[in-house]
């Protein structure tokens, strides 16, 4: 009798040192960790206009980030069409409470329409101040104007992205497709029959230029 319940005194003790090892790998495992969430908030570049679903930006983007180990769930709140005033109207909505940082990619049909920047401007700033009021770090897509509409629209218009990237203090990738204009690239290669959206390997590009920044936003995020 002895005999036995000195083994179960011991199988007892050897129990609770690999419970609690357990437990301890459980909460130092960085592979578990809570993931963030960011919202997209963009217009058809973002909502990944005519292409399949798994080729848009938002899923080429999530899957570019998973490789890299990021722990983020990307929610695509892009609406085609959408200018920075379309943007600004879903803001309250599309910043439900799980949602941990927000990425701006507005301003292209802003351009296209040749509305006027001052306009695009101030939504742009009420979009980051809603953000910032939040508490919620935000990283800033810009579009790079053309000059068909005179150099005064495409100074105020390029310009506003870098105003607001400074007064608010938020990361700024300041070209959407620089990417396909780089040295040795044909864009008409990498957009769609349109002329304007980019096709899936143009989306990949823009991804792979895109990845590390968006990656180290990430990672300075909590959940």
């Amino acid at each position: 009798m002895g005999e036995v319940l000195g083994g179960s005194a011991l199988g007892y003790g050897a129990w609770r040192v690999f419970r609690n090892a357990c437990a301890l790998v459980f909460i130092a495992a960085p592979g578990w960790a809570e993931p963030v969430t960011v919202a997209a908030l963009g217009d058809s570049l973002t909502a990944g206009y005519g292409l399949p679903r798994a080729q848009g930006f938002v899923p080429q983007m999530q899957a570019w980030l998973d490789e890299a180990g990021a722990e983020v769930v990307l929610v695509n709140a892009g609406v085609s069409g959408d200018t920075t005033a379309g943007g600004l109207s879903r803001l309250d909505w599309t910043l439900t409470p799980d949602v941990d940082g927000l990425i701006v990619a507005l301003g292209g049909n802003d351009y296209l329409r040749a509305l006027d920047p001052a306009v695009s401007g101030r939504n742009l700033d009420a979009i980051l101040s809603g953000a910032q009021a939040r508490d919620l770090p935000a990283l800033l897509i810009g579009i790079e104007a053309g000059a068909n509409y005179g150099p005064e629209f495409q100074t105020a218009f390029n310009g506003m992205y870098r105003d607001l990237a400074r007064t608010y203090d938020v990361p700024l990738i300041p070209d959407w497709f620089d990417a396909l204009q780089a040295e040795g690239q044909d864009p008409s290669r990498l957009l769609q029959s349109d002329g304007v959206h980019p096709n899936a390997a143009g989306v990949s590009l823009i991804v792979a230029a895109m990845g590390p920044v968006l990656l180290d936003f990430v990672e300075g995020l909590e959940p």
